[in-house]
């Protein structure tokens, strides 16, 4: 079964947005686990705009299932995972002016600074995955620098769902190959960002796809149906795979 991976970063982003002690980040993570959720995603992003130093080590002390680690490769932050010991990193791209993460990490331009925190962070016996978009070089490149796996970014994919059914389908298939070629490297296959209730679905049936990391439609299908209804019904698609 493809296994879910819940993002609680927007539970982070109500809190701080009053900078109150609540809502928790935490007991959002232990309402996840419950419904089923295989593993939380926090991205403790260099200007703190969210998550906190304190929620990722509450996390890593709390959780019963993973903890998958986002981050910028910067050394203040790679220090505080190696302290952290999560059971994951994803190593993303970070702009202080957007929104979100806006696409794949350029492994293929930055391979010596890369290698040597890919390095670090296994030396702490963490698993390490690299945030990219589905294109061969990039991936190739986080072979050679020795990564663990990769997490394609399905931003594009999202927006074409919406709007553009043949480029849709042209994206849907540079993701397949991204598996195939993933495969072949020994790189294990995540995916993520974008991805809710409608158009998810043909991501689950690429083949070698081990888990989806999913955060934004999972927390506004929460307001309404409440976080374990939200969760349970994302892992009921998912479970159909």
């Amino acid at each position: 079964m493809i296994k879910l991976g819940v993002n609680i970063d927007h539970v982070a982003t109500l809190r701080q947005a009053r900078r109150e002690d609540f809502p928790s980040p935490l007991k959002a993570a232990s309402v996840c686990e419950k419904a089923g959720a295989d593993s939380i995603t926090a991205h403790l992003r260099e200007d703190r705009r969210h998550i906190q130093d304190k929620d990722i080590f509450d996390l890593k002390e709390s959780l019963r299932t993973r903890l998958n680690f986002e981050m910028a490769a910067c050394d203040e932050i790679v220090q505080i995972a190696v302290k952290v010991q999560p059971h994951s990193v994803c190593v993303v791209p970070e702009k202080r002016q957007e929104v979100t993460t806006e696409g794949g990490l350029d492994v293929a331009s930055q391979k010596k600074s890369l290698s040597e925190t890919v390095k670090k962070l296994k030396d702490a016996g963490i698993v390490v995955s690299m945030f990219v978009d589905p294109e061969i070089k990039q991936i190739e490149a986080c072979a050679d620098i020795k990564a663990d796996a990769i997490e394609i970014h399905t931003g594009k994919y999202a927006r074409l769902f919406k709007t553009n059914f043949q480029e849709l389908n042209e994206e849907l298939e540079k993701i397949k190959q991204a598996a195939v070629f993933a495969s072949q490297h020994n790189l294990i296959f995540n995916a993520g960002h974008g991805l809710d209730y409608q158009n998810v679905s043909q991501i689950c049936e690429i083949k070698n796809l081990n888990e989806l990391n999913i955060g934004f439609s999972i927390m506004a299908k929460a307001l309404f149906d409440g976080m374990e209804n939200a969760v349970k019904e994302m892992k009921d698609i998912l479970s159909k795979y």
